[in-house]
């Protein structure tokens, strides 16, 4: 792919896009480029390749700001935890999620979310990897047999020690490696619409900025909050109709596009397992129904506390589930609605 736009250099003609993976003929192609006046942005390999030829060339993640693939859900996900925390992305839904101080034991709780789903995905960090992290992310067995080793396509962290980067480099020769600084949700967000595209401004709504209401009967813990809140950051990055069960600072199960709540609310709940007992639960959008759906099978299951953003024209339905269950429920009177 080679594209000309606008360019920022004084006395530049534009700025020359390049991405290939046969790389015939790109000395050409780029020394004319640089010979007319084009600024030359490039990625990965293809930026590497041209810098080597001595041309200036700047990387793609210089200029947007993000690594340059197109599943940068796993980098926005990390980039949205404070404390230290791994986040394993699948086709773009976050299928593991743990924070913990050590982040070996978040990587592993991260792997144990999901460990079918979290192979062949992206593994990302918002701390550095040293070496006993890398070991750990080359070493680790998957908890379905504890035989394979984890794989993945791309690793993301915020830097890496000399010795971890060789850990690293040393587990698949396929594996990408990518530093990323943590970057907080802000700006615009754009995405094509048939012919045209639709910009709006990015979902940066974070827990700490939302006003939690409790509408039950039952008053949430202290801890029964901090894992909701927890949840609802989780939610904000998976595609709607979004479910996620949490507890302690860890994912346990999510449930992702499905066209209706209620299916959602089942994958969640069987990838939560026995774990389910005494956890909490997010949805990204108002219960369209609860008794007998959404709402009532998770108060079954062991779900202590849920929080959706309220708003249904049965949203009293919901709130009379949850006492009958004795069951904490809390609107926040905003969604995400991620798609």
């Amino acid at each position: 792919m080679a594209t000309a736009g606008a360019g920022t250099t004084p006395g530049s003609k534009g700025r020359a896009l390049i991405s290939v993976s046969d790389k015939t003929g790109l000395a050409e192609l780029v020394q004319g480029l640089s010979a007319l006046g084009y600024d030359i942005i490039s990625t990965g390999g293809t930026a590497t390749t041209v810098q080597a030829m001595g041309i200036p060339c700047t990387k793609v993640e210089d200029v947007t700001g993000f690594p340059e693939m197109l599943d940068d859900a796993a980098y926005q996900c990390v980039c949205d935890f404070k404390e230290p925390t791994c986040v394993i992305v699948k086709h773009t839904n976050p299928c593991g999620v743990a924070s913990v101080a050590d982040l070996r034991e978040a990587y592993r709780l991260a792997v144990r979310a999901d460990p079918i789903s979290a192979f062949g995905g992206i593994v990302a960090f918002n701390r550095p990897v040293d070496a006993e992290l890398a070991k750990e992310i080359r070493e680790f067995r998957s908890p379905t047999d504890n035989e394979t080793r984890m794989f993945y396509e791309i690793v993301i962290a915020p830097s890496y020690t000399p010795e971890g980067l060789e850990v690293l480099k040393g587990k698949s020769k396929n594996l990408r490696i990518v530093e990323a600084k943590p970057r907080a949700p802000s700006g615009l967000s754009l995405r094509q619409v048939g012919a045209g595209w639709l910009w709006q401004e990015a979902d940066n709504l974070a827990p700490e900025a939302i006003e939690f209401t409790v509408v039950s009967t039952t008053q949430p813990t202290a801890q029964q909050l901090e894992d909701l809140k927890f949840a609802w950051r989780c939610v904000k990055h998976v595609k709607s109709n979004a479910i996620t069960i949490a507890k302690d600072d860890r994912l346990l199960g999510m449930g992702s596009g499905q066209p209706n709540r209620v299916n959602s609310v089942r994958i969640a709940l069987e990838k939560a397992g026995d774990a389910v007992k005494g956890s909490v639960l997010a949805s990204d959008a108002f219960f369209p129904f609860s008794r007998g759906d959404s709402v009532e099978i998770a108060c079954k299951a062991g779900v202590s506390a849920i929080v959706h953003p309220g708003g249904s024209m049965r949203d009293q339905e919901a709130i009379d589930v949850c006492n009958e269950y004795g069951v904490v429920l809390l609107t926040t009177g905003v969604r995400h609605f991620r798609h």
